[in-house]
């Protein structure tokens, strides 16, 4: 089983209540190959929601207590985009998923880009929270544009 973010499926959860439609996802979850999941849903936001970024590091550093994910507003939402990794992670377990595939460049979602935290569009080489938490424990998590190169 596949485990994908419910954005590339088309389910309207991003933070500005948009989605990140990916066909082949979508197709795949239709097949009932592939199960969707919204970590910052599952951390216990709403649709829509502020934009959030990782300052002072990446995921990995967010989950050793070395960075904070906060909003544009400056509200520190640490814990929420936590709480939402390891509710993934759960799931991740539960359907033994094979491989995830998560919305790049997203706090939560990112595989190997990631925000910088200054809310001006400029992304840095790193993980998001949850990708970071998964990868930790074993889990092969891509990006939909690295999805492209397997075959299912």
């Amino acid at each position: 089983m596949i485990l994908v973010s419910s954005c590339l499926a088309g389910l309207e959860v991003r933070y500005n209540g948009t989605h990140s439609l990916d066909n082949r996802i979508s197709n795949l979850v239709k097949e009932n190959k592939a199960v969707t999941i919204c970590p910052e849903l599952l951390g216990g936001f709403l649709t829509p929601r502020e934009p959030a970024e990782i300052v002072g590091g990446d995921g990995e550093d967010v989950i050793d207590g070395k960075a904070r994910v906060i909003e544009k507003s400056g509200k520190d939402v640490t814990e929420l985009y936590i709480k939402g990794a390891y509710a993934t992670l759960e799931k991740a377990k539960t359907i033994n998923a094979a491989i995830v595939v998560l919305k790049e460049n997203s706090p939560s979602c990112g595989s190997s880009m990631i925000y910088n935290g200054e809310f001006k569009g400029k992304k840095i080489a790193g993980n998001g929270v949850t990708s970071a938490l998964l990868k930790r424990y074993g889990l092969q998590v891509i990006s939909e544009e690295q999805f492209v190169d397997y075959i299912f």
